[in-house]
């Protein structure tokens, strides 16, 4: 029995320094012979990785009765106030230590009349906004602060699914804090998040106030921006997404250049290729993007490209899917020569497209009823998840608090019918609405789903 328990105490100890030898292998930086920690690399990060908090005005829904002089009279209704002050926590990153530049996400600093940036040692900065992005959800703000850290960008197409990753930010407004986990997936999109979409999947838990905080490998270099959550109360349950970082520096550019992003078009309705499409097509691949529809006058009919072609390249890198395209040509410049490799009636060619500026006109809703006040409509953008998909009308942009935000209108909505009749234009709806009824009935298409709306 000694001899026997001698035996699996060596066996124990064995597999113990194996297993301890394994997990210092996986770790970049190692504190004592026997403890690995990425305490020395987050020394050199979290420096870098700071507080934004943000004030701002937004308009309180009242009792329409409460706006009547008579009413309020009457009964004596004291004066209540038309809008409230709204506080909000977020995270950002220092990218440009010498200019202080800092980035985070734009829902942090939508509607912001007042941004504060708290760093690592405690110093408060006012911040103002250099540019903001909403399509990809990235703002660039400017600090004037001394002796700032900042976090180098890493190559997120180097990245591999089961690589380590740390995720550090300001969650529920505690203070920072780091979590950690692995890439679960890559190039995750049609989520319906955001306009752009090309997600860095993982499991480091990320929760509310993460947003716009870093998501960094073990080497210490930003690879994302963690932006959004998916769970049961907006909490982690082991899916967050982050931007990659090659995205996220392209729009930076941009931004800090412009203040803005100048995205240029293409002019195509697209949809993936599936294998029943490509048996149907005649098609020796089962992946890119296959074009439904070419826009008139666009870069896409100019270079020659038709109806049932297939891009399968954008500037030597392959494209998969419509979501990979949407995103390639999305966030290119106007004016960009860009090489495409299509499949043309079975045949391989490659071809060179101007890339141009979007031509879209938006109408002001409320021309057409006060109820859609504060809504801007137009033709569905080829950027769109849905666009080739449904024929409507896509919701442009909505200001937060008008009568058309508080029905549920949102940015990116589709609208089908309006009173149960289709429409394809706002002179459809227009004319939709000419015919009267009790209120207006707006059958919406929002990502996968699709809800009715009802306004009185």
């Amino acid at each position: 029995m000694k001899l026997k328990r001698r035996g699996i105490i060596g066996i124990f100890i064995v597999i113990a320094y194996t297993t301890m030898s394994a997990a210092q292998g996986a770790a970049t930086w190692i504190e004592g012979p026997n403890h690995p920690s990425l305490a020395p690399m987050l020394q050199k990060v979290l420096p870098a990785v700071v507080n934004v908090s943000t004030k701002s005005l937004v308009s309180v829904e009242q009792n329409p009765l409460f706006k009547d002089p008579f009413f309020r009279q009457f009964f004596n209704v004291p004066d209540r106030p038309q809008q409230r002050e709204r506080q909000s926590l977020g995270s950002g990153v220092i990218v440009d230590a010498g200019k202080g530049y800092v980035l985070t996400n734009y829902h942090v600093i939508k509607h912001a009349q007042q941004i504060t940036v708290t760093l690592h040692d405690g110093r408060h900065f006012s911040a103002k906004i250099v540019g903001k992005d909403p399509e990809v959800d990235l703002a660039v703000l400017h600090i004037k602060a001394n002796d700032l850290v900042s976090l180098p960008f890493g190559d997120s197409s180097a990245i591999r699914v089961g690589d380590f990753v740390a995720a550090i930010g300001n969650p529920f407004g505690l203070g920072q804090t780091v979590t950690s986990g692995i890439i679960s997936a890559l190039g995750r999109n049609g989520l319906g998040i955001e306009g752009y979409e090309d997600f860095i999947q993982t499991d480091a838990p990320i929760n509310p106030g993460n947003s716009g905080g870093a998501l960094v490998n073990f080497s210490g270099q930003l690879v994302g921006i963690n932006t959004a959550i998916v769970g049961p109360g907006g909490g982690n349950v082991g899916i967050g997404f982050a931007i990659p970082s090659n995205m996220v520096k392209d729009d930076m550019d941009q931004l800090i250049r412009y203040g803005n992003v100048r995205r240029g078009q293409l002019g195509v309705y697209i949809q993936d290729v599936t294998p029943d499409l490509a048996k149907a097509l005649d098609l020796t691949r089962t992946s890119g993007a296959v074009i439904t529809k070419v826009a008139k006058g666009s870069p896409a009919e100019q270079s020659g490209l038709e109806i049932g072609d297939v891009i399968i390249a954008v500037n030597g890198t392959e494209i998969k899917t419509a979501g990979q395209l949407r995103n390639a040509i999305g966030l290119l410049r106007v004016g960009s020569d860009v090489t495409l490799r299509i499949l043309h009636k079975g045949e391989q060619r490659e071809m060179h497209v101007l890339i141009s500026a979007p031509k879209q006109t938006k109408v002001d809703a409320g021309h057409l009823d006060k109820g859609l006040s504060g809504a801007k409509l137009g033709a569905i953008e080829p950027s769109h998840p849905l666009a080739g998909q449904v024929k409507g009308v896509e919701v442009l942009d909505v200001e937060e608090g008008s009568p058309a935000w508080m029905a549920g209108l949102r940015k990116g909505d589709i609208i089908v019918s309006v009173n149960r009749q289709p429409v394809e234009s706002t002179g459809d709806i227009e004319a939709a609405l000419k015919k009267g009824g009790h209120g207006i009935l707006l059958n919406i298409r929002r990502g996968e789903g699709a809800l009715f709306i009802l306004i009185r």
